[in-house]
Parts: structure tokens; sequence; C-alpha cells
């Protein structure tokens, strides 16, 4: 327990489960005390658990050239975004530790094998919603070395496309509002930072 753990200002009414589809949707019931020191009762929030991921940028630094991946994803064409993400390789941990993780995807959907990786930070991408935390990593790759297929696995509906380009040309991507993965933004950042 930490001297800001603020679990004595927490009390749990109810934790229900609404949804447990592809992943799990809860609403709670809490009590919550507030910095003045009076209890708010009944407090009502939805939470979606869809598991912690890790994500990597892959980035040649003799080069000076990133590896990012363009795929479908429901949620963002939902939201009237109709266009393939470009984002960074990124996966769920299923039980992994989150560099076995990275590495794993790295080969899965970009087809490469990646060096040393850095873990950059750890964060709550969303967290007023979701329960997701994400390792963020920086990952070596080799731009002339061979590459498997990648592309990631059909019958889990993906169907992944790699881009490779310098460092300043994905940045200047997200300056044009073609990169709006924030997990991809953050990571492109920290890489041109270091």
């Amino acid at each position: 327990m930490t001297e800001n753990d603020i679990s004595g200002r927490v009390r749990l009414r109810e934790l229900k489960t609404l949804s447990d589809n592809h992943y799990t949707l809860r609403r709670a019931e809490f009590d919550f005390q507030r910095s003045d020191g009076r209890w708010q009762e009944s407090q009502l929030r939805e939470s979606y658990d869809m598991g912690d991921g890790a994500a990597i940028l892959l980035l040649d630094r003799t080069q000076n050239t990133v590896l990012l991946i363009k795929q479908f994803r429901w949620p963002s064409f939902e939201r009237g975004y109709h266009e393939l993400l470009v984002e960074v390789v990124a996966g769920k941990l299923d039980g992994d530790t989150p560099e076995t993780c990275v590495r794993r995807e790295a080969m899965e959907e970009a087809g490469v094998t990646i060096g040393k990786a850095e873990l950059v930070t750890w964060c709550f991408p969303s967290p007023g919603a979701v329960t997701e935390r994400m390792s963020l990593f920086i990952g070596e790759y080799d731009t002339a070395a061979p590459r498997a297929k990648g592309g990631g696995h059909e019958d889990e509906g993906e169907d992944i496309e790699a881009l490779e380009m310098s460092l300043d040309a994905a940045l200047a991507m997200v300056a044009r509002g073609e990169i709006v993965d924030m997990k991809t933004i953050l990571l492109l950042q920290a890489a041109k930072l270091r």
C-alpha cells in the first residue's frame, strides 16, 4: 500500500457483469469519500475489461526508419473514421509478459524479429471506461533482415499491412491527422525525443 492509496475512500456495494461476450462489461455501485470527507453514496459506473496489452514501436535507429502497421478497426469505423488505422504493433498479453507479447506480435503482425526492447512506460489509455493497462515499448529491428509473412491471423479477422517509413515521415502523418491512434502517437513522439 502506498501513501497515495485511496482504497479506504471506496466502498463497493455491488459489481455486476452485464456482458461477457468477447470482453467483459461490468457495472459497479460504490460509495466514494470526497476530498472534503463527505461520502457520496450509490455512484454507478460501467467498466469494460478487455485484458491488458502491450505495444511496440519498431525502430531501426541506423536508418531512422519505423515499421508501422495498417488495419481495419471496427470501433473507429463506427465512430466515423472510415480509413484503415495506422498503428504500432500491439496485442493482448494472453498470459504472457508484456515483452513476450510484443515480440510475438512483431512476428505475427509485421513479420520481424526484434532485438532490444525498451519499456518506455505503462499507462491506462482510457481510464474513464476501460480497465486495460498498456505497456509501451520501443524495439530495435533491422530493415535489411529477412522477414516472415506477417499480416496477422485471418481466423481472428486480421488483415494487416506493414508500412515502413522514416520517423520524420511518420511524425508528419501525425501532424496531418493521418495517424490518430494514441499509443502510436505517444511512441513516435517518445522515439523522436530520444
